[in-house]
C-alpha cells in the first residue's frame, strides 16, 4: 500500500486514448446515404400532399443517382470478375420498378442499402481510429540512464534492450521490463484487468503504457517497442478483424446462386419467346413482370425490418448492436465468455472482511486501519476508510503520517505507532508469537479465498487483518444463471487476475470453467480453442486487454460504463446502461428475431414462387404481379416490425428466456 483517497472511488477505468475518431460526415458513404434519404423523404412528402409526378418524380431518381450509383459500381465491378451480387441486382430492380411506375418502392430499396453501407464503413472507420489510439497509450519519450546514471530524455522507439531508464511517481513506464531498482505500485488494468495497483519490486515484470502510482523505478528495456504488450495488443486486433471472415445475413449467402438464377431466367423468358414468333413488346413485358415478381425485394424486406427493429428495441433497453449481421449473430451464439474486473465486478475495492487477533476487537482494528490511511491516496485506503463511516466508526486524525511505496503506511495514533500494510512487509519470518501466528494464518486464509489481505500493527504488534476484495454486480448471478440457461451450458470466466481471486469470483457466481492470469494473447487463444470445438464464443468484457479477442469471437459484447474507446469501437455491442443482465436479454431477443425472419422468408418464398409459377405457366397481367409482390413485400414488412413493441425485450430472468433456444 502506499499512497490511498479519503473518498469513495468511482469505479476504475482505464486512462483514456487519445484517440481521433472519424467524424460522422468524414465518409462519403455517409454523406450519399444522408442525401438519398433526404431526397427519399422530400419525394415521399410531396407524394403523400397529392401533389403531381412531376414533382415527385425528379426527387425519387436523384434518390437513386445518389444512393445507387456506389453499389451499382459495386455490382459491375464484382460482374467484371464475373460474379453478381445483392446489390447490382438491387440497383436493377429499382430501375426496374421505376419502369413499370414503381418509383417509390425502388427508391426505398436504394435508401435501405445506402444507409446500410455507409454505417458498414463508418464501423470500420472507427475502429483504425481505435487501433491507432491504442499506440499512443505507450509515452512518447522515456528517461534513459547512461553507466554513470545521467539522465536523458529520447524517444520510446530508440530504447535498446538491456538499457535502463528512470519512471518517477505518476509517470507510465515506457517500455516492457523488469525493475533493477526501487518499489512502487503500478496500475496495470490496461492489459491485465487486475482492478487494483500491483506491488513492484526488483525483479518484477513491468510493461509498456502502465502507470505508476508512488515510487520511483528504474527499470531495464526487455523488449523493443514494437514488440511490447499493447503494440501486440494493437496487432492482435488489427489482425483479428482482417482474418475474422465477412459474417453475412442469410440473404447474402444464397446471393450469387439467386443473382445468377434470376437474370437467366429473365433472360432466357424473354429470348426463347421470340424465337417462336411473339411480339417483342409481349415478351417482353413477360421478362419485366418476372424481374419484378422474382426480384429479392420482399426476401430483403423480410430480413431487414426484423432485424432493424429489434437493434431498436434493443437500443431502448440501454443495449447498442452495431448492425443487422451483429443482431442475426447474436442470435447463434452457443456459448459465453466473461472477463472478471469491471464485467463481472464493480472494479471497486471494499473491504469485506475483518480478522482480529486475540485480545482485539473488529472495531477496535477498523478504528485504527481508518485513521491511519485517511490521509493516503491508494484505493484500498478508500476501502478501508468507506467501511469505517459505513459502520459508524468516527475517523480519527492522526500525525506523522508516512508512506512507504511497496509496504504500506504508518502514523501516530494517540501516541502509538500504527502501520498498515501488505503481510510480505510487517509480517517478516524471524518475527515470533501468538498474535504473529494468528496474523500469518489469517493473512493465507484471505489470500487463498481471492482477498487482498491487509495487516494493521500497534506497537509493531499485530491486531488484526483485513481482507478487501472487487465488489459484484448485484445483477452478476442473475446475468450468468441466464446465459446459461440460454445457451444450455454454463459461461467460461477469462481474466488477467490471479487464479485464486479468479476462482473465488467465479465461485459466487456459478461460473466452473476459470481461466486466470491470461495476458490479451491468452484470452485470443481461449476463444480461439472454444471455437475450434465447435462454439460460437459471444466475449463480455470493458477493458483494452480485452480488445482482441472482441475483435476474435464469434460476437462481442462491451460494458459501455466503464469501457475503454477501443473495446467500444471493436465490439459489436454495446451494454450502455451497464447492466450485466442486458447480455442475455440481447441474445433472447435475436433469437425471436431470427425466428421471425425465418417466418418471413417462407412467406416472402411462397408469393414469389406462386407468382413466378403463374407468370411462367400462364399469362400474368404486370399491375396484378406488381399487386402480389408489394403485397408480399407489406406483409413481412409488418411481421418484422412486430419486434418494435416494447413486450419484445425479453425481462432478464432465468424464467422467461427458457425455451428461446
Amino acid at each position: 500500500m502506499s499512497s490511498l483517497t479519503t473518498t469513495p472511488a468511482p469505479p476504475r477505468t482505464p486512462p483514456p486514448l487519445p484517440v481521433r475518431r472519424t467524424r460522422l460526415f468524414a465518409l462519403p458513404e455517409m454523406r450519399w446515404a444522408a442525401t438519398a434519404l433526404v431526397l427519399f423523404l422530400a419525394g415521399l412528402s410531396v407524394q403523400l400532399v397529392g401533389g403531381p409526378a412531376w414533382a415527385s418524380w425528379p426527387l425519387y431518381l436523384a434518390c437513386y443517382v445518389a444512393g445507387g450509383w456506389e453499389p451499382g459500381l459495386a455490382g459491375l465491378k464484382a460482374l467484371r470478375d464475373k460474379t453478381l451480387d445483392v446489390d447490382l441486382l438491387m440497383v436493377v430492380a429499382a430501375i426496374g420498378a421505376a419502369a413499370i411506375g414503381q418509383v417509390l418502392d425502388g427508391a426505398l430499396l436504394i435508401v435501405i442499402f445506402a444507409t446500410s453501407g455507409a454505417l458498414e464503413a463508418l464501423a470500420t472507420a472507427r475502429t483504425e481510429d481505435s487501433v491507432r489510439g491504442l499506440l499512443d497509450l505507450a509515452p512518447d519519450t522515456a528517461t534513459r540512464l547512461d553507466a554513470a546514471g545521467r539522465e536523458t530524455t529520447v524517444p520510446v522507439a530508440q530504447l535498446a534492450v538491456g538499457e535502463l531508464i528512470l519512471v518517477r511517481p505518476g509517470e507510465r513506464i515506457g517500455a516492457d521490463g523488469s525493475v533493477t531498482d526501487g518499489a512502487g505500485e503500478v496500475d496495470q488494468a490496461t492489459i491485465t484487468g487486475e482492478p487494483l495497483p500491483v506491488d513492484k519490486t526488483t525483479g518484477d515484470e513491468v510493461f509498456a503504457g502502465t502507470l505508476n502510482g508512488a515510487g520511483a523505478l528504474t527499470v531495464r528495456v526487455d523488449r523493443p517497442a514494437g514488440e511490447s504488450v499493447v503494440a501486440r495488443i494493437a496487432a492482435l486486433v488489427a489482425e483479428a478483424s482482417r482474418t475474422k471472415a465477412r459474417t453475412q445475413l442469410f440473404v447474402e449467402k444464397v446471393e450469387q446462386r439467386y443473382s445468377v438464377g434470376m437474370v437467366a431466367a429473365t433472360i432466357v423468358l424473354f429470348v426463347t419467346p421470340l424465337l417462336f414468333g411473339e411480339a417483342v413488346r409481349t415478351s417482353l413485358l413477360r421478362a419485366m413482370t418476372f424481374m419484378i415478381v422474382a426480384s429479392p425485394c420482399a426476401v430483403v424486406l423480410a430480413t431487414m425490418p426484423p432485424l432493424l427493429a429489434a437493434i431498436a428495441s434493443a437500443g431502448r433497453h440501454g443495449v447498442l448492436v452495431k448492425s443487422a449481421v451483429v443482431m442475426e449473430q447474436l442470435g447463434t451464439t452457443t456459448r459465453v465468455a466473461f472477463d472478471k474486473t469491471g464485467t463481472l465486478t464493480r472494479g471497486v475495492p471494499h473491504l469485506a472482511e475483518i480478522r482480529a487477533v486475540p485480545g482485539y476487537t473488529d472495531q477496535q482494528v477498523l478504528a485504527a486501519a481508518a485513521a491511519v490511511e485517511h490521509p493516503s491516496e491508494h484505493p484500498l485506503a478508500a476501502a478501508v476508510v468507506r467501511a469505517a463511516r459505513d459502520r459508524g466508526i468516527p475517523v480519527r486524525p492522526v500525525d506523522r503520517f508516512s508512506a512507504q511505496p511497496g509496504r504500506g503506511v504508518s502514523a501516530r495514533l494517540d501516541a502509538e505507532l500504527v502501520q498498515v500494510g501488505a503481510p510480505t512487509a510487517l509480517l517478516p519470518s524471524c518475527a515470533t508469537g501468538p498474535d504473529f501466528a494468528a496474523a500469518r494464518a489469517a493473512a493465507e486464509q484471505l489470500a487463498d479465498s481471492g482477498q487482498t489481505a491487509v495487516v494493521v500493527l500497534v506497537e509493531h504488534h499485530p491486531v488484526g487483518v483485513l481482507g478487501i476484495t472487487d465488489q459484484l454486480r448485484p445483477d452478476a448471478r442473475g446475468a450468468v444463471a441466464a446465459v446459461a440457461d440460454l445457451t444450455g451450458q454454463p459461461p467460461v470466466l477469462l481474466t488477467g487476475d490471479n487464479p485464486h481471486a479468479a476462482r473465488r469470483l467465479a465461485d459466487q457466481v456459478g461460473i466452473p470453467d476459470v481461466h486466470a492470469g491470461l495476458l490479451p494473447e491468452g484470452k485470443v487463444t481461449a476463444v480461439q480453442k472454444l471455437e475450434r470445438a465447435g462454439e460460437r464464443v459471444a466475449i463480455v468484457g470493458d477493458g483494452i486487454n480485452d480488445a482482441p479477442a472482441l475483435a476474435a469471437a464469434h460476437a462481442g459484447i462491451a460494458m459501455g460504463g466503464a469501457g475503454s474507446d477501443l473495446t467500444l469501437q471493436t465490439a459489436d455491442a454495446v451494454v450502455v446502461r451497464d447492466e450485466l443482465t442486458a447480455v442475455p436479454a440481447v441474445i433472447a431477443l435475436s433469437r425471436r428475431a431470427r425466428r421471425v425472419v425465418s417466418a418471413n422468408l417462407v412467406i416472402a418464398a411462397t408469393f414469389i414462387t406462386g407468382l413466378v409459377v403463374w407468370d411462367l405457366v400462364g399469362h400474368l397481367p404486370l399491375p396484378l404481379g406488381v399487386a402480389g409482390h408489394e403485397c408480399s413485400t407489406v406483409i413481412v414488412g409488418l411481421n418484422g416490425l412486430r419486434l418494435l413493441r416494447t413486450a419484445t425485450w425479453p425481462h432478464p430472468t432465468r424464467r422467461n428466456v427458457r425455451g428461446q433456444r
